[in-house]
C-alpha cells in the first residue's frame, strides 16, 4: 500500500479539509491479513457512453462485504443528475431524462461514496471503467483521483484462464459469463446496485474456490 501513501502525498494540499481528505486519514488496509478480515466496497456505476470523454456518470451502486459475508444492509443505489441527455444509452441501463433531473450531483453522490469507502478495498468488474469516471468526478470536486485499493473481479478471472491455457472469447469476461463458470444463478443486469450485488457473488465465489479450506492474503488478491 506504499504506492498509494507516495501518491497522496502530491494531493495533500490539495485535498485538505475535503471528504477526500477524510477518506484517506482512515488506514488502508494490511495487505498479509486473512481477506476475511479485510473491509471491501463492491461498487458499480452506469453511464451514458463507455468512453470517459464523453460520457457521464448516471448511477452509483455499492454493498459492503465484511468477514466473508455480503452485509445486504449496506447496500446503497444513488441516481447522478446528468448535464446532458442519456440519449441511447437507455436503451441499456433504462435510465431516462425524466428520472435524473432531482437526482444529486456526481459531487453529492461522490461525498457519500468516500464515506463509506474509508479504510475498504474496492471491488468491481471492469475496475478500469467504473474508476475512470469515479475519478473525473474526484478531480472535478477535489483536483485529485481517489487512490483507494482495487480489486477488479474481470481481471482476476482473466488471469486464471490464462493460466489454465484456455482460450478466450468475446464474452467470456462479461460478468453474467463469470458468474456462469462459478454456477452463480442468472441475474437482471445494467442496473447499478444489482450489479454490485452480482459482483459481491463473484468475489465471494472466487476467493472460496481460489482458496478452498486454506487461508490467504488479501495481498494474494490483489
Amino acid at each position: 500500500m506504499w504506492m498509494f501513501r507516495l501518491r497522496r502525498l502530491r494531493y495533500r494540499r490539495r485535498v485538505a479539509g475535503t471528504a477526500l481528505h477524510r477518506c484517506w486519514q482512515a488506514p488502508l488496509p494490511n495487505t498479509g491479513k486473512d481477506w476475511r478480515q479485510v473491509s471491501y466496497l463492491v461498487v458499480d456505476a452506469e453511464m451514458s457512453s463507455l468512453d470517459v470523454s464523453d460520457g457521464e456518470l448516471l448511477s452509483v451502486g455499492w454493498v459492503g462485504v465484511e468477514a466473508g459475508a455480503i452485509r445486504l444492509d449496506s447496500a446503497r443505489h444513488y441516481l447522478v443528475k446528468a448535464e446532458n441527455s442519456v440519449g441511447q444509452s437507455a436503451a441499456i441501463h433504462s435510465l431516462r431524462d425524466c428520472e435524473l433531473v432531482e437526482a444529486d450531483t456526481g459531487a453529492v453522490v461522490l461525498e457519500r461514496f468516500l464515506q463509506v469507502a474509508a479504510g475498504k478495498v474496492l471491488v468491481f468488474h471492469n475496475a478500469a471503467l467504473d474508476m475512470a469516471f469515479l475519478n473525473r468526478v474526484s478531480r472535478q470536486a477535489f483536483n485529485a483521483p481517489v487512490l483507494l485499493p482495487v480489486i477488479d473481479t474481470l481481471l482476476q478471472e482473466e488471469a486464471l484462464l490464462r493460466r489454465r491455457g484456455q482460450p478466450i472469447k468475446p464474452g467470456d469476461l462479461r460478468l453474467h459469463a463469470c458468474r456462469e463458470r462459478y454456477n452463480l444463478p442468472p441475474y437482471q443486469g445494467h442496473n447499478a446496485l444489482q450489479d454490485a450485488l452480482a459482483t459481491a457473488e463473484l468475489l465471494l465465489a472466487m476467493a472460496a474456490h481460489r482458496g478452498g479450506r486454506q487461508s490467504f492474503t488479501l495481498g494474494q488478491l490483489l
